[in-house]
């Protein structure tokens, strides 16, 4: 199957076509929150972001900027061919279990460090997520973990038709 024809890019954006495989992986200083019931869970401005081809960006949250005591191991892994194991983690906030919001590479593979430990929250599985205040929509499909904003665009990997990709 071939690659679909990438979306117009406009001023002030970025193609997902234009990133690279396998992925980058920089700290940026943009705000970025996460919220659950009602607070915020997770708000930083060192998360690292990680670009790949096709798929909307993924903030990974520094572990010392979740809430403490929000964050539960939960079952089952998976694994990804850049950057090693997942570990997947249920939040808990005021008594109310939300399930696999979130995953982790405990032990990344060579070239992904600035991961280790770091949560990449799934902007579909918790209340709100935000980049610099703007809300962020979540990537379709239940595996991915993408944030998309008005700054990207795709189309992305995870949507109706691109099992191919």
């Amino acid at each position: 199957m071939r690659p679909p024809q990438p979306d117009p890019v406009g001023p002030g954006q970025e193609s997902v076509w234009d990133y690279p495989r396998p992925p980058s992986a920089e700290v940026t200083g943009r705000r970025v929150e996460v919220f659950l019931g009602g607070r915020v869970v997770a708000s930083t401005d060192r998360a690292v972001r990680v670009c790949e081809t096709s798929h909307p960006p993924v903030f990974y949250v520094p572990r010392d900027d979740v809430t403490p005591g929000v964050l539960e191991r939960a079952a089952g892994s998976s694994w990804c061919e850049f950057k090693g194991t997942a570990t997947y983690w249920d939040a808990v906030v005021d008594g109310v279990r939300h399930s696999a919001v979130a995953w982790s590479y405990e032990r990344p593979t060579a070239g992904y460090e600035q991961l280790r430990g770091a949560l990449a929250f799934y902007p579909s599985r918790v209340e709100r997520a935000t980049v610099d205040g703007e809300p962020v929509r979540a990537q379709a499909g239940d595996f991915y973990g993408g944030w998309i904003t008005a700054e990207v665009v795709g189309p992305f990997k995870g949507e109706p038709g691109t099992r191919g990709w």
